[in-house]
């Protein structure tokens, strides 16, 4: 495993009011959702990373914005001409 560290200013700490554990993990969970949506992690790898459940992590990507499955115009088309 590696290690990355950030320097966060204690005001920006302060104006999110929030402490460094909690922030470190909102800032893991929203590093997982983003590489998520640009599909270079799978859920399962993104929740590996968040540090959480992947149902947790599929559930919390609502939060977010972004969709939990993802389909292709052609297979929404499909889709729906099958419905």
């Amino acid at each position: 495993m590696h290690t990355i560290t950030l320097t966060i200013p204690d005001e920006t700490i302060q104006a999110l009011q929030t402490t460094p554990e909690d922030l470190e993990q909102e800032m893991l969970l929203i590093l997982a959702v983003k590489l998520y949506e640009l599909g270079r992690l799978s859920s399962g790898a993104a929740a590996n990373l968040a540090g959480i459940p992947r149902t947790v992590f599929l559930s919390k990507l609502g939060d977010y914005g972004i969709d939990t499955f993802r389909l292709t115009e052609a297979e929404i088309a499909e889709d729906l001409s099958n419905a």
